[in-house]
């Protein structure tokens, strides 16, 4: 918990936010997966939805790069529009409530 702690005070900027004045559409991921790790799961989810299908995501093609999964293409592109709309979607929301 400790090592978490420190993570924290040493998280990145969103320069687009500082520049810009609105958040990216990476906003939250840092943030996110701290909460995450200290398994506050809903927190996480809030903070930045695409998370969870970002993991899911990585598991699978980090699980098929070793086995042989039958569709794994199908699959892998499945998940990839998932995550995008999940990104797209958490952006357009913060963009509205801006």
């Amino acid at each position: 918990m400790f090592f978490l702690t420190k993570i924290e005070d040493h998280l990145l900027p969103c320069l687009n936010k500082k520049l810009f004045g609105f958040e990216c559409m990476g906003c939250g991921f840092q943030r996110a997966t701290v909460l995450l790790f200290k398994g506050e799961f809903v927190a996480a989810f809030k903070m930045y939805p695409a998370l969870y299908p970002l993991i899911i995501l990585l598991v699978f093609l980090g699980y098929s790069t070793f086995f042989k999964v039958k569709h794994a293409n199908k699959i892998t592109i499945t998940l990839i529009i998932i995550t995008i709309s999940f990104i797209l979607g958490n952006f357009t929301l913060k963009l509205i409530n801006h």
